[in-house]
């Protein structure tokens, strides 16, 4: 993604917390902090593969605080009866973002106030906030030592003596994280990329040098407007869409924390996947192998020195695509949690295309347009959007099985 670029750019904060989140009729507590969390790491200027894992820590404590007071058996934490859900969802939710996004401290507390006043003081309130802070000090402590704050030690390739580009790669120590639900990284790693003399190889650079210039390329200005639209990282434009399902009519907390909770793991796990895989086989992005086509060896396409992806290329290997994969990883939540049921209009709304939102009737195509996008942005092969879809399923697979349908 450029889920892909290591900071949030500077523009994009001024408008993320007006023009990211559409408002929500029937929201309840879970859905407002899963909105209030998406402001918080917009300010928080992360990355978004540590934004990923701040959402899935803040709804796995979410999910253990509610089951809890919902008398789920085999929950760790123990609720005394009649204890506040909401009072126990704002309490995880504030220890877990006060922990993790220590910038943003004092905006974590005012949500957090602000939340409890519409909650009665007395002994339902505080049997809640205290459920709600075991359960965040549980997943907390689960989680410091999962390899996310491991040293980087990535080595660029060079031969002594030449220079080459000096920032370091977004998340190389990603591979080494604990998973929440894979039992390992490389769990679902897929074969090799195209090698560069295959035929697939010849279609999707000729596609993407088509498609996915800044100047000149054959996109059509709907793909442009979509190319723009992805190019928003974040989590909450996810969330987005899982907001459309959580909103619907016949929800409660319980089940829209459990909903989220899968969602976030699948999500953070997704990451994890797909960076095991991008940095294993440190496949070259477009502008790296249009401008060096000449090196390929079978002639697919005429080299182009001058060659520019419409956004800014993510500073990552290129294969697989991770916004495919986290955008599968959610659809194939959401399409357990639906079911055979109609279902609702999907929507969500994008900074980087200025607030405006877009909608879809099916999953698939929501995903799909994903896969486009990244194919329009310059930034992706279509044979990576395509791995990438197939590995998000298997990850959002293990979710539906371990967290929003245990014991089924």
């Amino acid at each position: 993604m450029n889920e892909e670029v290591r900071t949030v750019p500077r523009a994009l904060l001024v408008a993320v917390a007006s023009l990211l989140i559409l408002p929500d009729a029937r929201a309840d507590a879970v859905v407002d902090w899963n909105v209030k969390a998406g402001e918080l790491i917009a300010g928080a200027r992360v990355n978004p593969a540590v934004a990923n894992r701040v959402m899935a820590m803040m709804h796995a404590a979410i999910h253990e605080a509610a089951s809890a007071v919902a008398g789920r058996e085999g929950v760790a934490p123990t609720a005394a009866r009649g204890a506040s859900i909401d009072a126990a969802v704002a309490a995880a939710s504030r220890a877990t973002l006060a922990k993790l996004l220590p910038a943003q401290a004092t905006s974590v507390d005012a949500a957090y106030t602000a939340a409890l006043a519409s909650v009665p003081d007395g002994p339902a309130r505080a049997a809640g906030i205290a459920v709600g802070e075991e359960a965040a000090a549980a997943v907390l402590a689960s989680r410091a030592d999962d390899g996310a704050a491991a040293v980087e030690t990535y080595r660029p390739h060079t031969s002594p003596g030449v220079w080459v580009p000096t920032v370091i790669p977004a998340v190389p120590q990603w591979p080494g994280r604990k998973p929440w639900l894979m039992t390992r990284a490389d769990q679902f790693r897929p074969g090799p990329p195209p090698r560069l003399d295959s035929e697939v190889w010849a279609r999707d650079i000729a596609e993407i040098k088509a498609l996915g210039a800044r100047d000149g390329a054959r996109r059509t200005p709907e793909q442009t407007e979509i190319a723009r639209f992805w190019e928003a990282t974040l989590p909450a434009i996810y969330h987005g869409v899982v907001r459309s399902v959580a909103t619907g009519p016949g929800r409660d907390v319980t089940r829209n924390a459990r909903l989220f909770a899968a969602v976030a793991e699948a999500s953070d796990d997704a990451l994890i996947a797909v960076f095991d895989a991008k940095y294993h086989y440190a496949f070259w992005r477009p502008i790296t192998a249009i401008r060096n086509a000449d090196l390929g060896g079978n002639g697919a396409i005429a080299r182009d020195p001058s060659w520019t992806p419409l956004i800014e290329t993510p500073m990552h290997p290129e294969y697989p695509c991770a916004h495919c994969i986290v955008a599968s990883a959610v659809a194939t939540v959401l399409r357990a949690e639906i079911g055979d049921g109609p279902a609702p209009t999907l929507t969500t709304t994008s900074p980087t295309a200025g607030g405006a939102s877009r909608s879809w009737s099916r999953l698939d195509d929501f995903v799909r347009e994903v896969a486009e996008a990244r194919i329009c942005d310059g930034v992706h092969y279509r044979n990576s959007t395509e791995v990438g879809i197939a590995m998000g399923k298997r990850v959002g697979e293990l979710a539906v099985a371990k967290v929003l349908r245990p014991g089924e």
